[in-house]
């Protein structure tokens, strides 16, 4: 097998075609397809008859997929870093990878393959070429983590923090703990924990199946606690705008002056987590502050996008209140006028209203000039900056919103653009750039 795939789109010549029953196609009805690409093998949840080629009978496609990669996995000796949390997986994934890519081949998670169908696809990319893997794990429920957990078998996990995500399942921020925590389930006796300490959840997590964690500390005027030795800290924050940042990075045995590319202040947290990870990993601090320089975001994530003499701000890939607020810092170091264009959060449980409403509170008192909102929830959005000098427009569909926005906009102006992945605020971004690139 020289690949594997649940995309039959993506077939090569040898791969391993895996189809999955999805709510609207089912991807047995491509078999046919692949083997005509050249497909070397397919799953099958039921009995094929005539087939093109050989085809493996598997009671389920997605266990199948979770067993095959977790098999992969135990015949790899690189290292594997795993990285999780409620805000920052995807930048924290993208900083880490610039800085080991100072020293090894890395291979990264693609896009959102963070999940239980995601994260075996990513571990079966990987190839004898690479030396090392940083793969991002995200969950919703008890129990998903471990089992993603098995088959990743991270030697480093890093967590970002504790926020509230995923509150229908997680009911609150101490489950949220629990079920992140799940990632420890198959750690090795030599692997490495990597937590924020700055995070009061964090900084409850003690030793775990043998392993110490070794925390990481950014100055924000909260005192570090008293028992926890940082193994970095990052203090003499130069916020740069848009243009990224400047900071001091304190190591036991000496200090670095970096520059992040990356605007938003949030994102030194990142930085720091890279340099633990650098330093388990044996690369110098030269090499881990030139990795931090090179960083860079990926679509919908902080990603800067310039359109004539418009900046919009593409961050629409997930929201919840943590990363909402983020981004509106971000955008409040705008200059001309600061358009936020947000929608609504999911999976905030029974609190989802009062959430949105501060959201909005905070969106008026960052100084937004005006702000777009759309979503049943965002109405509550809206309430909530209605104050002060924020002028709003609420609209119940995004297609109602995106015949008022683009013609609204103009030279000189920044734009947000930011909800979560379900409301497609891409299409947001697309038409705007699409307006103002003809």
């Amino acid at each position: 097998i020289t690949g594997a795939v649940i995309d039959s789109r993506q077939v090569e010549p040898g791969y391993l075609y895996i189809p999955i029953r999805g709510e609207r196609v089912d991807g047995h009805r491509f078999i046919p397809d692949v083997f005509e690409k050249g497909a070397l093998a397919v799953l099958s949840e039921e009995p094929l008859e005539n087939p093109a080629g050989p085809y493996i009978l598997v009671a389920s496609s997605e266990q199948a997929l979770k067993d095959i990669a977790e098999f992969y996995r135990s015949t790899l000796a690189i290292k594997i870093i795993g990285i999780t949390g409620s805000v920052g997986k995807t930048s924290t994934k993208e900083m880490i990878s610039a800085v080991l890519e100072q020293k090894y081949n890395v291979l990264k998670t693609e896009g959102n393959f963070n999940n239980e169908i995601g994260l075996p696809l990513t571990i079966l990319r990987i190839r004898r070429e690479h030396e090392a893997a940083v793969v991002e794990m995200g969950i919703s429920e008890f129990g998903e983590m471990h089992r993603i957990a098995k088959v990743a078998k991270p030697d480093i996990c890093v967590m970002t923090n504790i926020g509230q995500c995923h509150l229908e399942n997680l009911i609150d921020r101490d489950g949220v703990l629990r079920a992140k925590s799940e990632i420890f389930d198959f750690l090795k006796p030599d692997g490495h924990i990597v937590l924020n300490g700055n995070d009061d959840k964090l900084i409850t997590v003690s030793e775990t199946h043998g392993v110490k964690p070794i925390f990481y500390h950014v100055e924000d005027g909260t005192a570090p606690a008293a028992d926890i030795t940082y193994e970095v800290t990052a203090d003499e924050i130069e916020n740069k705008g848009l243009r990224g940042l400047n900071a001091v990075l304190h190591f036991p045995e000496e200090d670095c002056q970096i520059h992040e590319p990356i605007p938003g202040v949030h994102n030194v947290y990142n930085a720091c987590a890279a340099a633990c990870v650098g330093r388990i990993m044996g690369l110098t601090n030269e090499e881990i502050r030139e990795g931090i320089s090179h960083a860079k975001t990926i679509a919908g994530r902080t990603n800067l996008i310039t359109v004539g003499e418009l900046l919009v701000i593409d961050d629409c890939y997930n929201a919840n209140p943590v990363s909402m607020k983020a981004s509106l810092d971000v955008l409040a170091q705008a200059d001309g006028r600061k358009i936020a264009v947000l929608g609504d959060m999911g999976e905030l449980g029974e609190n989802e209203c009062e959430m949105h409403y501060e959201v909005g509170k905070y969106a008026a008192n960052q100084g937004v000039d005006v702000l777009f909102c759309c979503g049943t929830l965002s109405e509550e959005l809206a309430k909530g900056a209605q104050r002060g000098h924020t002028q709003v427009m609420y609209f119940k569909t995004l297609d109602k919103m995106m015949l008022a926005l683009v013609p609204y906009l103009r030279n000189g102006d920044t734009v947000l653009v930011k909800a979560s992945h379900f409301m497609e605020f891409s299409k947001v971004v697309e038409a705007i750039c699409k307006a103002w690139e003809e």
